[in-house]
């Protein structure tokens, strides 16, 4: 029997450790490397991440870190 679960995440990263983790499990942007992890923890048959608020990809953490260094 398969069960429907969802739930809401928020985390702080560096940006350098996003960088790593996008670049450990080949993935382009963080949606889908939070479905990468998750199906890797607990085998799940379908993930559907959303990324509601934050950086999806390098290019959008690189534009937030040049607004921050103006």
């Amino acid at each position: 029997m398969s069960v429907k679960i969802r739930a809401t995440i928020e985390f702080s990263v560096s940006g350098t450790a996003l960088e790593d983790a996008l670049a450990e499990f080949d993935e382009l942007t963080v949606q889908g490397l939070l479905g990468e992890v998750l199906d890797k923890a607990i085998a799940c048959d379908d993930v559907q991440a959303r990324i509601e608020e934050g950086p999806n990809t390098l290019e959008e953490l690189d534009t937030i870190d040049q607004s921050s260094a103006s």
